[in-house]
Formats: structure tokens, sequence, C-alpha cells
């Protein structure tokens, strides 16, 4: 059976129902993000505490990835995405009636627990189902399709928090997020070139061995890592920065801010693209370099070279963590969703400790703290780069 190629009318239903998929799984994923300031104070709890919303989720979410990727080699794909984004969609709306921040914070691990049914899935499913020359796009388009589902749920969240509350914008997204989840079901083609297998669970963990002990594949699992650390400690705490002095701006403008993830839209595609034209190794360089550029940038005090900083660091996220997770399809030669898994694992990880490590050093020292807090984790993802280019010689002898 031939794979998916550009240009192909299938090939459109995959790119616009993984880009659906991935719309829902972040819009629902990042909905407490903008409102941290808001849980802080009607939670009295402080700004490290309130990111425990975020946090706790991506954690759950990063240990059931592996568990969810290896399950999907037995039961299939499009099942347990569909499972998956119908469970988290119901899930919102039940956290909307949350009578206090322990019953909320239960709530939104087992919601990563449901999570954990698409993103690595959805990476091992185009890396199967569609021809390599065109992956590089299919992922990018994918991959922008969490870029707007985070800025759609930002803005929703930080809009109706400023005109109702965050438990209507809550139930308004949980709403959308089901219907969007019934044209995914409807639009996502079956597997072609998946071949079930029983669950073997020494075998999955053998071939979960085998992943690790792949120096490369350890290098861009660190890389994710490091990416998403940085990423989530900007953006949990910009809106701490925002809504107090000398900015003093308004939930509903800071919300509206992150209306710069439509950069992440273009640079995942684009810097997809050129990495393969032109190397991912040389592209993935420059994606880090975009964010630390970025990140110095929102040192400085006007309001809109801060906002031009974000701009920029959100642009060479965007685009190195769709080179690096499409690599990971690549260079895995078995188990490609496991691979994907574990990828997205350390990424998630990656997020949990970056955002709560984020909080305390915005506590401590303040924007410049957290600035610095980013710049480590920048650095330490050039020296994964450089290792991962060393480990990939070494490879081919």
């Amino acid at each position: 059976m031939e794979y998916i190629q550009k240009g192909t009318k299938e090939y459109k239903k995959v790119n616009f129902a993984l880009f659906a998929a991935g719309f829902i799984t972040f819009a629902n994923l990042y909905i407490t993000q903008p409102i941290l300031p808001e849980f802080s104070r009607e939670f009295q709890v402080s700004p490290a505490v309130a990111s425990l919303s975020l946090s706790f989720t991506t954690f759950a979410l990063a240990i059931c990835l592996v568990i969810f990727g290896s399950l999907s080699e037995a039961w299939g794909r499009k099942r347990l995405m569909t499972i998956s984004i119908l469970a988290a969609s119901i899930l919102t709306l039940i956290i909307a009636f949350s009578p206090n921040f322990e019953v909320l914070l239960v709530l939104r691990v087992i919601q990563g627990v449901a999570f954990a049914g698409l993103p690595a899935i959805a990476m091992a499913y185009l890396g199967e189902e569609v021809e390599p020359a065109s992956l590089g796009v299919a992922m990018g388009l994918y991959i922008s399709g969490n870029s707007i589902g985070g800025l759609a749920g930002r803005i929703i969240m930080g809009t109706m928090t400023d005109l109702f509350s965050w438990k209507i914008g809550m139930v308004f997204l949980g709403l959308l997020s089901l219907a969007i989840s019934i044209y995914f079901v409807i639009s996502l083609p079956n597997s072609r070139h998946f071949e079930p297998r029983k669950l073997q669970f020494r075998a999955l963990t053998n071939s979960l061995i085998a992943h690790l002990k792949d120096s490369s594949m350890l290098c861009l699992f660190g890389i994710g890592f490091t990416l998403m650390a940085s990423f989530v400690s900007l953006y949990n705490y910009i809106s701490f920065k925002l809504l107090g002095p000398p900015y003093s701006l308004s939930t509903t403008i800071v919300g509206w801010i992150f209306i710069i993830y439509l950069v992440g839209t273009f640079s995942s595609t684009w810097l997809g693209s050129l990495a393969d034209r032109y190397g991912r190794q040389k592209m993935l360089f420059v994606g880090i370099g975009i964010m630390f550029a970025g990140a110095i940038l929102t040192i400085n005090v006007a309001l809109t070279l801060k906002i031009v900083g974000i701009i920029i660091f959100t642009f060479g996220f965007f685009g190195a963590h769709s080179i690096t997770s499409g690599w990971v399809s690549k260079r895995a030669e078995h188990d490609k969703a496991q691979a994907s898994s574990l990828y997205l694992f350390f990424y998630y990880v990656g997020s949990s400790i970056g955002g709560t490590a984020g909080g305390i050093f915005w506590s401590k020292f303040g924007w410049n703290g957290v600035i610095g807090l980013i710049a480590s984790f920048l650095l330490i993802s050039v020296i994964l780069s450089f290792l991962l280019k060393f480990t990939l010689k070494e490879a081919q002898k």
C-alpha cells in the first residue's frame, strides 16, 4: 500500500483531522495558564502552587504517554486518539464545577491521563502513513494545530474570566472541544501501514530500553525537555509580570497577547520544511538561537519590546520543537509510537519542572530570575545539540 503523498485529497484529510486533534489537546491542556493569577487570588495560594494546576497535568501526561504509546502498538492508533480527545473534552466541563483547588488538581491529573492518548500516537500515525518526503510539512501542520489550540484556549479563558468567570470559560471550551472531536472521528482515515500485535510487556520493555540506550535518541529527548522547560517558564509567569505594575493590564488583554502563538503556526511548518531541505542539525541550532534572542529581549522594560521578545522566542520554540519531534520519528527504526511517547515524556516532564521552578525564581528574583533560568535551559539544549551531532557520526561508523 502506498504512503499518503502531499497534494492528494487524503493528505489534506489527515492534516485537517490531526490539526483539529492537536487544537483540542492543547486548548484544554493549557487552559489554566492565563488564569494562574486568578487562581492565586481566588484560592489563596502562591504562584508556584497555582502553577501545579498545569504542572500536575503535564506530569501525569508525561507518565501515561509511555504507557499509551505502547498500548497503541497493540490496540491501534485511531481508537486511542478518539477516546483521548472525547474524555479530555468532557473533563474540561467537569473541572468547571470544582468546589475547591484540591478537587481541581485531582481532576486536572485525571485529565492529564486522558491527554496522553493523542500526542505520541498522532506523531507515530504520521510517521507510518505519510511518505518521508512529505513528513516534515505534515508534522509541522500537526504542531501548528497545537499552537493555535494553545492560543485559542488562552484567549477564551482570559476573555471569559474578565467578562464572566473562568468556570464559564471552561464550559464553553469543553462544548467546543466535543464538537471538534466528532469532526476528528469522522475525518481521520484508518491506518494502512499499522500492524497490530499482541501486548507483550517483555517485548515492549526491551524496545523501551533499546530506545533509551540509543545515545542520539537520548540527546533528542533531552533537547525536548529543555526546550519545553524554557517555554513554559516564560509563559507561566509572563501573566504575573503583565498584570502587575508598571503595566497593570487586564486579564482579557493578557489573554489576547497569546495570539503570539500564531507565529508558531508558521515557524513549525516553515522551519520543518527548511530542515527537510537544508538539514535538521543546522535548523535546530537556528531555532534555539532565536529562542535565546527573544528571551533576552523580554528583559527590556518597554512593553512593546517585551512583546516583540515573546514573539521571537515563540517563533524559535515551535520551529525547534517541530524539527526535534520529527527527528525522533525519523530516527526510530522500531516501535515509533513508543519512541515518540518517550520524547514527549521528557518534553512534558520539562514542562512540569520548568513551570514550577520558574515560580520559585519568579518569587525570589523576579522576571530577570525567570530569564536566567530559561537561558540555562537553552545552554543545555545547545550542548545536547552538539552531542547529538557527535553521536550520529559515531552511529554511522
